[in-house]
């Protein structure tokens, strides 16, 4: 079985609300179904494995490689008869406005065809015009349909159909304006799973309507289509993991040392801490270590007999008042890494290591002041992936090593370091070059805290010398 590529013609054309609304109706059927996510994002994963039950995947060539994309696609495939990914942005916008990274790029690199959602609320006949220039500007993408969406009448729907007719590409679904299956979003997006209580509700109506609105039986054979099975060689890969390794010491260049005993690291897991790739949390386990997840707003103590801590990021701006509140919390966290427990903290858990968050509305709310800075809100978004230079020492890394990463805040912190852990530059334009976005982030021997995301798929000495630090009687 292959899998099947749900794209959108542009950002907000709807392809999350039909990637739903597919997982949703499978899942009804009883259907065993694994869901990938191209790019970076965290939250629409947590929607996918609410559905389905099952882990997503992010799949990433700018933070992982194209060699990972495929093996991270086949063996997580292989598991489920099907296989769903949702784009992202526009079929063909990727890094720096590039192909590289796009939708598209990630269809050629799976051989899986796509499912074009175009939003039709404003469009009549010039449907045919968008349609036939995403079918013809690569012919390696297969647009095997599309979907129509915000349709508003039964005539819209046969001007629609109308205009399409000629360029011979199947309408294989409609959905109508339907204001009962809009998700909740704010400032980074939708809002998480974890803070609405309504899902099994709001996924109810979506396979209701996922089963009604698609051509189920193209559907299927489109899913029965054959995607990426044998790989010519490594494409760029940094490191390959094994992942059928039998232990974890097999893993990279040069193993891992076994330990005597568990290495117990403590995951914030809770509504202000939930921004973790399943791939890394995988490979800490892989390499024989033992999440133990706490929350940090509920929880008054830490788990016994930690090693190290990973502390996600999230929204801690939306609790920073019950965050600030859980003062066992905060000092339980503030002595541990006095001790020199191994932390690593990635935006909101850099956030919340710091002295305290000045929230959207100017409060000020005190947090664990490992850090000696502020965070503060602010109405700029910081996104796009980074051109990482290490420039400290930390748990996870040493001065020298590069990599790729991704920012995805609205906050700053103050002061900036004197003695910073990274230094960024952007993803370059076409023609130009990357322009240099300053340094970020504190490191030392014990801690390592930055806005910076990074995906750990063909990076495995990250986890690898986090846990070697952990690994003490």
């Amino acid at each position: 079985m292959g899998g099947l590529i749900i794209a959108g013609d542009r950002s907000g054309a709807g392809k999350t609300t039909v990637t739903m609304a597919v997982l949703s109706a499978l899942r009804a059927q009883g259907a065993t179904v694994q869901a990938f996510k191209v790019g970076p994002d965290y939250i629409d994963p947590m929607f996918h494995r609410a559905i389905t039950g099952r882990p997503a995947y992010n799949l990433d060539p700018v933070l992982t490689s194209e060699a990972y994309v495929q093996r991270c696609f086949q063996r997580h495939r292989a598991t489920a008869p099907y296989a769903v990914v949702e784009g992202a942005m526009g079929l063909f916008d990727g890094a720096g406005g590039t192909d590289w990274a796009s939708t598209a790029h990630i269809a050629r690199l799976l051989a899986c065809p796509v499912l074009l959602v175009v939003d039709c609320a404003r469009l009549s006949r010039s449907l045919a015009a968008i349609v036939h220039g995403y079918k013809t500007l690569d012919s390696r993408v297969n647009i095997a349909g599309v979907v129509l969406n915000r349709v508003g009448s039964d005539r819209h729907l046969a001007m629609l159909k109308a205009a399409i007719a000629s360029i011979r590409v199947p309408v294989l679904g409609v959905l109508r304006r339907e204001d009962a299956i809009t998700l909740p979003d704010r400032h980074l997006g939708l809002v998480p799973t974890d803070e609405l209580s309504d899902l099994p509700e709001r996924f109810h109506r979506l396979a209701a309507l996922g089963q009604r609105c698609f051509d189920w039986a193209q559907l299927e054979l489109l899913f029965k289509q054959p995607s990426i099975d044998v790989l010519d060689g490594p494409l760029n890969p940094p490191i390959l993991v094994d992942f059928n390794a039998s232990s974890p010491q097999s893993w990279g260049a040069g193993g891992a040392s076994p330990s005597s005993y568990p290495i117990r690291v403590g995951i914030a897991r809770d509504r202000a801490f939930n921004f973790y790739y399943e791939d890394n949390l995988e490979m800490l386990t892989r390499l024989g270590a033992e999440l133990v997840p706490f929350s940090p707003l509920s929880d008054a103590i830490l788990p016994p007999d930690l090693n190290g801590l990973y502390l996600g990021g999230g929204f801690p701006e939306m609790f920073a008042e019950e965050l600030s509140q859980n003062e066992p919390m905060r000092r339980a966290i503030a002595q541990q890494l006095t001790t020199g427990l191994p932390t690593y903290a990635e935006c909101g858990g850099l956030m919340y290591l710091c002295r305290e968050l000045t929230d959207f509305e100017g409060r000020s709310w005190p947090m664990v002041s490992a850090l000696p800075a502020t965070t503060i809100m602010t109405s700029k978004l910081t996104l796009g992936y980074r051109q990482v230079m290490v420039k400290q020492t930390s748990p996870l890394v040493t001065p020298g090593q590069q990599f790729w990463g991704h920012e995805f805040h609205r906050s700053m912190l103050e002061p900036v370091p004197s003695h910073p852990l990274y230094e960024l530059a952007s993803y370059p334009l076409p023609g130009e070059e990357a322009l240099s976005l300053g340094v970020e982030g504190w490191g030392s021997k014990t801690i390592h805290g930055s806005y910076v995301h990074v995906h750990w798929g063909d990076r495995v000495e990250m986890p690898k010398r986090f846990l070697e630090g952990c690994d003490r009687p």
